[in-house]
């Protein structure tokens, strides 16, 4: 009997730890994006926080690029994820994302 209660808390454990996870959260790029010093093509990405890193995973190609990101914890909750871009030629230059959901705001550098 003990191994199975000790069983069921290491897989409760685990769960719990996969929750606890960084989220994902999904943007949409309609036309070629500079984040950082990162070029994105159009398309649907995940974005992950890591420290002070964002994480584009490519929903299709599955390929990823890390950008560094000042990370601001703000005092309200965002209700949707938001991209802040302006225009440079044919290409935006990605300046922030406020994360739908959260109070993270995340900056990017040029």
């Amino acid at each position: 009997m003990t191994n199975k209660l000790a069983l069921f808390i290491g897989t409760v454990a685990l769960s719990t730890l996969a929750l606890a996870g960084p989220k994902n959260y999904t943007v949409v790029l309609p036309t070629p994006t500079k984040a950082g010093s990162v070029d994105l093509a159009p398309g649907d990405y995940k974005v992950k926080v890591d420290g002070s890193n964002a994480i584009f995973t490519d929903e299709h190609t599955h390929a990823s690029v890390t950008v560094p990101v000042k990370v601001e914890n703000t005092e309200t909750k965002f209700n949707a994820t938001t991209l802040d871009t302006k225009m440079q030629g044919n290409t935006a230059q990605l300046l922030a994302i406020e994360l739908g959901g959260s109070k993270v705001k995340l900056e990017f550098g040029k």
